[in-house]
């Protein structure tokens, strides 16, 4: 899978890509990341990709020009813009992108991006959360990292993907390892019981319960489909 990351500032992903799970599925090969410099597509020699909104207001905004002809150089690619107005990403997101062969992450900065890129060139707008960052940069490395543990031979057990918390609407069960005591802090009885069932039936319970209490959101959802 390739994934194009739309930057001006590439130096941002030095470390994210030379890390863990991302490092591992690019030097497996099963991701290549390319990132690219919307200042590599100005014509002007100041390489400017900002300019003052029309209408007035505070900041500059990203020109639709640079951005056009970067992702016009990358046809098929799935374009994704990155905005605080985009819909809130959630794990079915990285799993549809998991499948396609280029997705394109359009990293927005100043006061946003030229909506006519959303408009006439993305196929979606995506948001981290409901709050502002200074860019996109963070919301595409996360995502890099989503998919690329997605990819099939990435993870050293592929049941942990399929295991996690919202693969089904309930967050993860909590998780414990040796000592089965510490600080007077014990392990639940029933995870060094080696009943199979009984601890299956445990941590099918504490999910459920998790969601309910911390993500009433996501039960209530759940409870409608």
């Amino acid at each position: 899978m390739k994934v194009s990351v739309l930057t001006i500032f590439p130096g941002f992903f030095s470390t994210p890509l030379e890390t863990s799970i991302v490092a591992r599925a690019i030097d497996g090969g099963a991701l290549d990341v390319e990132l690219v410099d919307p200042r590599d597509y100005t014509a002007d020699a100041h390489r400017t990709v900002d300019d003052a909104p029309f209408g007035g207001g505070a900041g500059m905004v990203m020109k639709v020009e640079p951005l056009h002809r970067a992702i016009a150089e990358r046809p098929g690619a799935r374009v994704v813009v990155l905005t605080p107005s985009g819909t809130p990403l959630v794990q079915e997101h990285l799993d549809r992108w998991a499948t396609e062969e280029h997705l394109l992450l359009v990293c927005g900065r100043y006061e946003g991006i030229d909506q006519r890129v959303a408009d006439n060139l993305a196929h979606e707008e995506v948001s981290l959360g409901d709050f502002v960052l200074a860019g996109g940069e963070v919301a595409a490395a996360a995502i890099v990292e989503g998919v690329a543990r997605l990819l099939p031979g990435v993870l050293g057990n592929p049941i942990s993907a399929e295991t996690e918390s919202f693969r089904d609407g309930l967050l993860e069960e909590p998780q414990y390892t040796r000592p089965a005591e510490y600080e007077g802090w014990p392990v639940p009885d029933v995870l060094l019981s080696g009943d199979h069932a009984k601890i299956a039936a445990w941590r099918q319970r504490q999910r459920e319960e998790r969601t309910q209490q911390r993500r009433p959101d996501l039960w209530e959802r759940r409870a409608k489909e």
